[in-house]
């Protein structure tokens, strides 16, 4: 485990956090961050308790990062954070974790993502934390240690379902705070556990459809050759063939006949994946 100043945090990738209030005077890191260089750093947060909407999305998303100068950045938490953190490792990206507590092992919380953070370790990622090696998760060390994910990225913060009042909306305020681009997943307006970050698309938060939406945001340049094969669900692939032509989200939704709640969500992941579009009001292949 390394100790780092804050002093010495110029010319590293810690550098952004100098820009940010009420700093650490040191960082406990594990990993070699001069492993994770010229990268752009993409935080992804969300809600512990996540739909499986939610969870595809995010797969899906860091899946279509592959291969580009990312680095996925989390709280190593349940729910969203874990996936993003599990599909970074899965797709061959780098990610960095900050938990809300001390980086020894008998103290790292939550203690069923102790494999997970080995995992992060193993495949050239971090661990980072502004507390003592023994200190405990409590509840003031989660909402403060958001402002480091915040302060960290680049460009953006990706938020994938967030209550109306949540840790995850507290990382929102502070990214915007610090000039940050707030992106968000749409979600069905009905979900309880998407209130808040819908909230945040009225607000004025970027609406993030497709992996080209991240890519462009912190700078990057799609891969226009690169050939993609994707795989399609059942519904999705009776949805994509009812496209022969240009067709009305409505009409769309009665020819396939199915629940409203599977149309909007299956319609999101399409949409998400690259697969279809709606232009002047019809949706139509890509």
């Amino acid at each position: 485990m390394k100790k780092i100043s804050k002093k010495n945090f110029t010319n590293t990738i810690f550098e952004p956090l100098l820009e940010i209030p009420d700093l650490p005077d040191t960082l406990y890191v594990l990993g070699d961050y001069t492993n994770i260089q010229d990268k752009k750093l993409i935080t992804i947060i969300g809600s512990r308790i996540c739909s499986g909407y939610a969870k595809k999305a995010t797969q899906d998303l860091i899946k279509g990062l592959a291969g580009y100068p990312v680095c996925i950045v989390s709280g190593l938490a349940l729910g969203i954070d874990g996936v993003a953190h599990t599909q970074a490792i899965e797709s061959g990206i780098q990610t960095i974790a900050f938990p809300g507590s001390g980086l020894n092992k008998k103290n790292l919380y939550p203690a069923t993502h102790i494999p997970l953070a080995k995992n992060i370790i193993t495949s050239n990622g971090l661990l980072v934390s502004e507390y003592e090696p023994d200190t405990r998760g409590a509840k003031w060390t989660f909402p403060k240690r958001n402002r480091l994910m915040a302060g960290i990225a680049d460009l953006i913060i990706i938020i994938i379902e967030a209550r109306e009042k949540s840790g995850t909306l507290i990382t929102a305020r502070l990214g915007l705070d610090y000039n940050k681009t707030i992106a968000v997943v749409p979600h069905n307006i009905d979900n309880q556990y998407a209130i808040g970050s819908n909230k945040l698309l009225r607000d004025g938060a970027y609406p993030l459809l497709e992996v080209t939406d991240i890519l462009h945001l912190v700078g990057i340049k799609p891969v226009e050759t690169q050939e993609i094969t994707i795989e399609l669900t059942t519904v999705e692939k009776s949805l994509y063939d009812l496209l022969k032509q240009p067709v009305s989200k409505n009409d769309l939704y009665i020819q396939l006949g199915i629940n409203y709640t599977t149309f909007i969500e299956t319609f999101s992941m399409m949409e998400i994946k690259g697969i279809i579009k709606e232009q002047y009001g019809l949706v139509q292949k890509c």
